[in-house]
């Protein structure tokens, strides 16, 4: 009996083999020339169309009509997602105001915390908005080189999340075509991608939902249960946006939103930070027990596996590992989970 490997198996398994390679260069490449955004922005825009196009296609199947509607819903979604980052970005300046008022609607809340900080901290507190503004002008103009940089690289972000956006339409538009004769390659490279493109799903969907729910929660506390007893949070609107946006992040998200909450509370009184630490610690365990139900069920893992992918992905990428992990571990568990390695 010939026991040799038939050449098409062969052709199968490099197949394989060159198609992981392909995608652990292609994901490395994504941070080392800081495609983050762009690729967020391309799977966020595929996901949605992806969830949403079986839907209409009941009504609109086969042929033209589906390209048809899944084209239409691939740009209204990227749209829609465009002006949700700009209506954003309005929002946190309609809320802050005119900065040369910001320093004096600042002040009330820094003298509020003089009263609440050690002495040691209030030493390095402005003692009047005039003061305020002349520290901010010293630290701008020492660091005008760098606010430079911030300011280029802003305006790259935003033009790879646009870019990634309209990739992400174009990709789901091009799957909604009837494929071809397809080689062991393009085959083995699209299976690469669909667990991405799943991973991606499970991870940014899930989180959303415990996101939203936290922001409610924290809203509720925020606009409601502090005004019922004679407290009104300063910027508490942008404190629940930041909430609802940080909170993306599995597990550290909820831990940054919490923080400056209590924060800010701190500028009201110690009581009320005690008391918005509190709820918040509430909230974070309900938080942490909703991650591993949703989250956890849906890649199989922990909350403590994606927080110590998270901790090794900053280390190695910054602030941006910190983004890509969860998408990136998910992706890795369904990849071994596929081969029946785990």
């Amino acid at each position: 009996m010939n026991t040799a490997t038939h050449p098409s198996t062969r052709l199968v398994r490099y197949s394989a083999l060159a198609s992981f390679c392909a995608a652990a260069a292609a994901l490395l490449l994504v941070m080392l020339l800081h495609l983050l955004p762009a690729l967020i922005a391309g799977l966020l825009v595929y996901a949605v169309v992806d969830a949403l196009a079986p839907l209409l296609e009941r009504r609109w199947p086969g042929g033209w009509a589906r390209q048809l509607v899944v084209g239409v819903l691939a740009v209204l979604v990227a749209g829609l997602l465009a002006l949700a980052i700009f209506g954003v970005v309005a929002f946190f300046r309609a809320e802050l105001g005119d900065p040369d008022t910001l320093f004096d609607r600042m002040m009330p809340v820094i003298d509020r915390a003089r009263t609440q900080l050690p002495a040691a901290i209030v030493a390095y507190l402005p003692v009047s908005a005039e003061d305020f503004r002349y520290t901010a002008t010293q630290l701008a103009r020492a660091h005008s080189a760098q606010l430079q940089v911030a300011g280029k690289e802003t305006v790259h972000v935003f033009g790879r999340i646009l870019v990634g956006l309209a990739l992400g339409a174009l990709v789901a538009l091009t799957h909604a075509r009837p494929a071809g004769d397809e080689g062991p390659l393009r085959r083995a490279l699209t299976t690469r991608c669909e667990y991405l493109a799943r991973a991606f799903h499970d991870i940014v969907f899930a989180q959303a939902r415990i996101s939203g729910l936290n922001t409610i929660l924290t809203a509720i506390f925020l606009l409601i249960v502090l005004p019922l007893t004679g407290v009104h949070l300063p910027l508490a609107k942008t404190l629940i946006v930041i909430t609802f946006i940080v909170g993306l992040l599995p597990v550290v998200g909820n831990l940054i939103s919490n923080t400056l909450i209590v924060i800010v509370g701190l500028s009201v009184s110690l009581w009320v930070a005690l008391g918005a630490l509190i709820f918040l610690i509430l909230i974070h365990k309900l938080e942490y027990f909703l991650n591993a139900e949703i989250v956890g069920h849906r890649i199989h893992a922990r909350a403590w596996e994606i927080l110590l992918a998270m901790l090794v992905m900053e280390a190695a990428f910054g602030l941006p590992g910190v983004v890509a992990a969860p998408i990136y571990y998910a992706y890795l568990k369904s990849e071994l989970t596929a081969a029946k390695l785990i």
